[in-house]
């Protein structure tokens, strides 16, 4: 299962890096390629290419805020969450990407 996702907060600094982290560490625990862009005070972080988007199942955003360049993820399945939920729950959040991906 390939991942890909957003994590953007109003401030763009903590609740971003700590939702990101906490997504790579849950999808990790489910055998999950993932790669987080963040969208936060230091501008767009870990750019996703046009190819990653393509080849992933499912597309996380865990946003606070509107996504830059949205349109990249026209056509894909898309979870959207709180940053908030992610830090409190990232393992919710990969589970129910995963379901999304495999239309459950």
């Amino acid at each position: 299962m390939k991942i890909v996702g957003i994590t953007a907060c109003i401030a763009g600094i903590a609740h971003t890096y700590m939702a990101a982290a906490n997504l790579k560490k849950f999808a990790k625990k489910e055998n999950c390629e993932i790669k987080i862009e963040t969208q936060g005070a230091m501008g767009i972080e870990n750019e996703l290419t046009q190819a990653e988007i393509d080849e992933a199942d499912v597309v996380i955003f865990a946003v606070d805020t509107t996504v830059q360049n949205e349109e990249r993820f026209a056509r894909k399945k898309i979870l959207e969450v709180g940053t908030s939920k992610v830090v409190k729950d990232g393992k919710t959040t990969i589970e129910d990407a995963i379901k999304l991906a495999k239309g459950e």
